[in-house]
């Protein structure tokens, strides 16, 4: 029996969310935003059935969290995302004032954190979270290549 620890258990929890989306002919991309030991947000991509391209699964679960808590500023929250952000959402987590984020898979198409820029060295920000990349970056990427592959054979 493998033990998980904190940041492998709530990433399956955002993998979780990718599959509702895989299921929805979406993206598949889950987030949970996690405070205090609690699930306080959800969300997974929801651009196609919503037609709004911000439906990114951080914005749907940074909404989602702010309302539960009943504020907009998440300080003390860590998000947990099955793929790297986007400059966008890197944003989205700045303006939410999130203290630390936690990917799956690096994103080669749009990732802001390390894979096409170093986003939280941009000297202008006014906050900064903790990041780590590479938590169950397999089941993630695998999740991806699956929805893809699938897309593409029509």
């Amino acid at each position: 029996m493998t033990i998980l620890g904190d940041d492998e258990k709530y990433m399956v929890e955002a993998l979780k969310e990718a599959v509702k989306a895989y299921n929805e002919g979406e993206v598949p991309v889950g987030v949970v935003v996690v405070f205090n030991g609690v699930v306080v947000g959800r969300g997974y991509n929801l651009r196609e059935q919503s037609h709004d391209p911000t439906a990114h699964a951080e914005v749907v679960a940074l909404r989602d969290a702010a309302a539960h808590m009943g504020r907009w500023n998440l300080s003390g929250a860590t998000v947990y995302v099955t793929l790297e952000p986007c400059l966008m959402c890197c944003y989205a987590l700045v303006l939410a004032r999130v203290d630390r984020v936690v990917f799956g898979a690096t994103d080669q198409k749009a990732g802001a954190l390390v894979t096409h820029m170093d986003f939280l060295s941009l000297p202008f920000l006014n906050h900064r979270f903790e990041v780590r990349g590479g938590v169950l970056e397999k089941s993630c990427s695998k999740l991806l290549s699956s929805f893809f592959r699938k897309l593409r054979q029509g």
